[in-house]
């Protein structure tokens, strides 16, 4: 489980999601996860799939590793199910009912569409963000888009510099998790027998450890800043200047239409479903 986690870990590409500028990436992670709290009916999430699927193929990054990002919350992801399918009341009779719990059908689909949500929100922000952006640019990136925050005293470089540091750390922190568990294993520790509470306790070992690691590379880090003589932003140039170019203004147009698309299928009446019933309300009411 600790090593099927991807977030904060880049693989380096030459896909057009990997070329893309990281401040226009930025905006089209905010444009995504719009798309992702507007859609509201079937016909929406399915867009929202096909969407997903397709910055998935253009990024390059194998079916596998986004599988294995997704992973590590499938517990959560059926725990918050199980909550929607038993908690949300309906009208009518029920599909199953014992003593207090019942399901309903709109349970079954606040359930599914939940999972859906949350999927497809990391999914989509992880190819725009994380797997095909180095830290170093994901870091200029932000810092580019809050430069107009400096005027009022606000240290962007510094949260920028904070930002990357700790989605740089993550693989490393999962990685050092994982050579301590094993060196726990082989001295007889065990991690995967008995029930949730028992496993929890089994991992409290590890944090001591886990804790101390951290600190040492943090400072070995903050010594490695200071001999460069890191200062800020204090009289700071940049190696590579970020400019825009015609395949982000594209994107970013593809993007906004997908939003809008979503936004007109979420307005539709609710006697009318799928395309063909999108297709008819955005020609004859646009």
């Amino acid at each position: 489980m600790i090593s099927d986690i991807t977030l904060g870990q880049f693989f380096p590409g030459s896909s057009v999601i990997h070329k893309l500028d990281p401040r226009m990436k930025l905006i089209l992670s905010v444009l995504f996860i719009a798309m992702v709290f507007v859609a509201n009916n079937t016909a929406a999430f399915i867009l929202l799939t096909v969407f997903t699927v397709v910055l998935v193929l253009l990024s390059k990054i194998s079916l596998a590793t986004v599988l294995r990002g997704v992973k590590p919350i499938i517990l959560i992801l059926v725990f918050t199910a199980f909550l929607n399918v038993f908690l949300t009341g309906g009208e009518g009779e029920p599909l199953w009912s014992f003593y207090f719990l019942k399901i309903y059908e709109i349970g079954i689909y606040r359930a599914v569409f939940m999972a859906l949500r949350v999927i497809i929100l990391i999914v989509g922000t992880s190819i725009l963000l994380t797997y095909t952006t180095s830290p170093i640019a994901l870091t200029d990136g932000i810092e580019a888009l809050l430069s107009p925050l400096k005027r009022i005293g606000v240290p962007v470089h510094s949260f920028a510099m904070m930002m990357s540091i700790a989605l740089r750390f993550i693989p490393t922190l999962v990685e050092e998790t994982d050579k301590i568990m094993n060196a726990q294993k082989s001295r007889g520790a065990d991690f995967s027998s008995g029930g949730l509470v028992k496993r929890a306790k089994a991992l409290i070992p590890l944090l001591v450890p886990l804790f101390v690691s951290a600190f040492k590379r943090a400072d070995e880090l903050a010594v490695a800043m200071e001999c460069r003589c890191y200062r800020g932003d204090k009289n700071r140039t940049k190696l590579v200047k970020l400019t825009y170019r015609a395949r982000d203004f594209l994107t970013l147009i593809v993007f906004v239409l997908a939003l809008v698309g979503i936004i007109l299928e979420c307005n539709i009446p609710s006697g009318a479903l799928g395309t063909g019933a999108f297709l008819e309300f955005l020609f004859y009411r646009v």
